[in-house]
């Protein structure tokens, strides 16, 4: 088991098919060493085996359960703060070609504009929490869901603060929000659009304070974009690498859970993390 999760992870990490990866490791010493594997001993998984680990994987959620697991060890460890949440949502872009076995584009997945440009795929939508960037909920969806109509499902039940830019705004008037006590209470610091700045540097001795509160409020909201940087550029996934959004967001459960490590890590806060998990 401990080898085969090593297995997907480098899968996950490097963006590699069932098939390259296997020969990635036959061709790669490093990973030879992670993996643990003497070829003197035993051989490599094959790519079907690493196949219907996967699908294990998906059929229990376990990605899912290892990716909540990971932040119940960052905040026992007192890494993740509580009481506000950054929501945003980025668009995984999928296949539209009909040359497959059914003929056509895969039923889960639709386009929307953003922009001049129109895009097919998902969205995966996204609560970070603003006092230290870790992800703490994602869910996913097709490409035309509106940022903000998925704004109730990323706050966590202490949030008091929330930050979001310009498609979250009018998030506090929506009916889940007005129906829900806790959310009521809530406050929503959304980026305006440029358009929404009314004062210039001339009204207050030179200070446009308008621009000056959207800088502050920006200084925090870009928190979250960090994650979506480790996994679109550094771990390589800007595309869907399977039919259906309950495959994709199997494998972006664990993504997340990797990405939330990779930030403990630059942030110099191994140790202890380590405790929480020897604890």
């Amino acid at each position: 088991i401990e080898i085969m999760l090593r297995m997907y992870l480098f899968q996950i990490w490097f963006n590699l098919s069932d098939a390259g990866l296997e020969d990635a490791i036959y061709d790669s010493y490093a990973f030879q060493r992670f993996m643990g594997i003497n070829f003197l001993e035993e051989q490599v998984p094959d790519a079907t085996t690493l196949l219907k680990f996967r699908h294990l994987l998906e059929e229990h959620n376990l990605c899912e359960a290892i990716f909540k697991d990971i932040n119940d060890k960052l905040e026992k460890a007192g890494l993740m703060m509580r009481g506000g949440s950054i929501v945003d949502a980025t668009i995984i872009h999928s296949t539209s070609s009909t040359k497959n076995r059914t003929g056509e584009r895969d039923p889960e997945m639709h386009q929307t504009k953003k922009g001049n440009q129109w895009y097919h795929g998902m969205k995966v939508h996204m609560g970070v929490d603003a006092g230290t960037g870790y992800v703490h909920t994602i869910e996913g969806t097709a490409a035309n869901v509106s940022d903000v109509s998925m704004t109730s499902q990323l706050l966590r039940d202490d949030d008091k603060v929330v930050y979001g830019d310009s498609g979250y705004l009018g998030a506090e008037k929506r009916e889940e929000i007005q129906n829900d006590e806790r959310l009521r209470d809530i406050v929503f610091r959304m980026c305006l659009r440029p358009s929404q700045l009314k004062t210039t540097p001339d009204t207050f001795n030179g200070i446009c304070w308008d621009k000056w509160i959207e800088h502050r409020k920006s200084s925090v909201r870009c928190k979250v974009e960090h994650p979506f940087l480790i996994v679109k550029r550094q771990f390589g996934y800007c595309k869907t690498a399977y039919r259906g959004i309950a495959k994709n967001m199997n494998r972006f459960f664990m993504l997340f859970g990797c990405a939330n490590l990779v930030m403990c890590i630059r942030g110099g806060r191994t140790a202890e993390l380590c405790a929480a998990y020897n604890g």
